[in-house]
């Protein structure tokens, strides 16, 4: 088995990283100091997910409410913000159901009324799929033939 050296290693473990790696958030709002450093760290993580969609929801949430959270509302955004990006995904959007212990979350609720309203508002019906299902596919799924038209939204 070959082994990393050099400059290389040192590079590809600062592109994969995890959640994990960052270690437990300690949830200190003793003092105005502790309160802005959590404050930050929470607004980093719920921007930069790295899925896209997920850092403009949650990203935006956060923004919006950090600022009147008690510790226990804290609580419920540290466990919203381990959650794996697809699996919260496809919660939020009612692609599927959510487990009793995530649907219970005082914050994920919160994110997935926004986002279901949303849907609501900005999405026609038929455009998605019924609730309890994944969405369908669409964007460059096949070519009808050669030179042909691209299927789905193009």
């Amino acid at each position: 088995m070959a082994s990393i050296h050099g400059p290389l290693a040192g590079t590809f473990s600062r592109f994969f990283t995890s959640n994990e790696n960052c270690g437990p958030i300690d949830i200190d709002v003793s003092n105005e100091e502790s309160k802005r450093r959590l404050f930050n760290r929470l607004r980093y993580r719920s921007k930069q997910r790295g899925f896209l969609e997920l850092d403009l929801v949650i990203g935006k949430w956060v923004e919006d409410h950090i600022q009147s959270m008690d510790e226990d509302g804290i609580k419920s955004l540290v466990n919203v913000l381990d959650l794996e990006n697809p699996d919260l995904w496809k919660w939020l959007t009612g692609q599927e159901q959510p487990p009793d212990a995530i649907s219970t979350n005082s914050v994920f609720s919160a994110v997935q009324e926004k986002v279901m309203n949303n849907l609501g508002k900005h999405a026609a019906p038929e455009s998605r799929a019924a609730a309890g299902h994944p969405w369908l596919r669409g964007w460059d799924d096949f070519k009808k033939g050669r030179d042909g038209p691209i299927g789905g939204n193009q």
